[in-house]
Order: structure tokens, then C-alpha cells, then sequence
């Protein structure tokens, strides 16, 4: 389960006209820092396009969604971090992937030719 927490508006290159994504949460998660070894808490994030106006969006805040957020291999890229400035090398992006997709992507299904 996902919860909507905010959006964000953005502008099309092409023409100009503005469009929104809902800004998705996932649930609380333990990770260990690989400079301290320290473990912490934190929740992953992830932009989902969607085709509503910023008032729906609005109140769209604080909904829950069926899904979750996975982590993916992207392109290399760089990315500052706004609280430091440092500028880090990444190579993954997390999206939201709905119920049937996550269920999916966990649970392969192998099948065998039986003679």
C-alpha cells in the first residue's frame, strides 16, 4: 500500500501546458548506512503521471493506494542531494508498480514441460 502525499506540477516542452504527478509513498523501512553501519529509518518515494487537475490532486493527498514502490536499474546518472550539495553517481530510480504487478514481479511463476 502506497499513500499520496503531495504533487507536483510540471510544464510540457512541446506546448507549454502544464500537467501534474501525484507524489507516492511507501511504508517505513529499516536500512543500514554502508559508511556507518548505523541503521535508519526511511521511506521510499516515487512520481506517478496522472491525468487530473491540481484540485483533484489536492485532495487527492492522504489517499492510500493499492501497490508499492520498486527499486529499478536505470542509465547512470547524477543527482545532488538537496541537503548537502554533494553530487553522487546513481544507477536506480524507484517507480510504483500496482498490486497485480508487484504480486507478479515477486512471485515468478516457472513452468515445466511434463513428458
Amino acid at each position: 500500500m502506497v499513500t499520496i502525499v503531495d504533487y507536483k506540477t510540471y510544464q510540457r516542452e512541446e506546448d507549454g501546458s502544464d500537467f501534474h504527478v501525484l507524489i507516492v509513498q511507501g511504508g517505513l523501512e529499516a536500512v543500514k548506512s554502508r559508511q556507518t553501519n548505523n541503521t535508519y529509518l526511511t521511506a521510499r518515494t516515487a512520481r506517478v503521471s496522472c491525468t487530473f487537475n491540481e484540485a483533484t490532486c489536492k485532495s487527492l493527498i492522504g489517499s492510500q493506494l493499492p501497490g508499492a514502490i520498486k527499486k529499478v536499474a536505470v542509465a547512470p546518472y547524477e543527482y545532488a542531494i538537496p541537503e548537502t550539495g554533494e553530487i553522487v553517481s546513481l544507477s536506480h530510480n524507484y517507480c510504483f508498480v500496482s498490486e497485480e504487478e508487484a504480486v507478479i514481479q515477486d512471485h515468478y511463476v516457472i513452468s515445466e514441460e511434463v513428458n
